[in-house]
């Protein structure tokens, strides 16, 4: 079942570092603020994942952090808890110019986590600004450091 997936995802990605010289792979997820059976305490907001930079060029992770941090009311981390899956380090390839990011973000941001699990408009609506903050930063540090594709 997973096999289809991961042909499709490497066909695109080839064809985006093919057409622009550059492909950025953004793993997005979302996680329970409080997962007792796995992590002690409250995860932060916003967990960057690039498998100790290993992913991901460490200029644009570091341009990620920092903007996120920026921003008043919520907690961030870039390689804590969630360094990265499978996705971010099998396809992540800084030298080859694919640099994957994983986000694991709390859901308690933008609903709420108790039944029936409402989507909450006004946090939301904050995390979004964020999200295309963040989407910006990827693509413009990719404009700036994209090469001619090889013809």
């Amino acid at each position: 079942m997973w096999r289809p997936y991961h042909a499709r995802l490497e066909r695109e990605i080839e064809r985006v570092r093919a057409e622009h010289g550059i492909a950025i792979l953004w793993d997005a997820h979302s996680i329970v603020s409080l997962a007792p059976r796995l992590f002690e305490g409250r995860l932060p907001d916003f967990n960057l994942g690039t498998a100790d930079g290993a992913s991901c060029d460490p200029d644009l992770a570091r341009r990620l952090s920092v903007a996120i941090a920026r921003r008043a009311g919520y907690t961030s981390v870039l390689d804590g808890r969630f360094k990265g899956g499978y996705i971010t380090r099998r396809y992540g390839d800084p030298s080859g110019e694919v640099h994957a990011v994983q986000l694991e973000m709390a859901e308690a941001i933008y609903m709420e986590e108790v039944p029936p699990y409402p989507f909450r408009s006004d946090r939301a609506a904050r995390v979004r600004a964020i999200l295309r903050e963040q989407l910006e930063i990827a693509l413009d540090w990719a404009r700036q450091r994209g090469t001619p594709p090889a013809r």
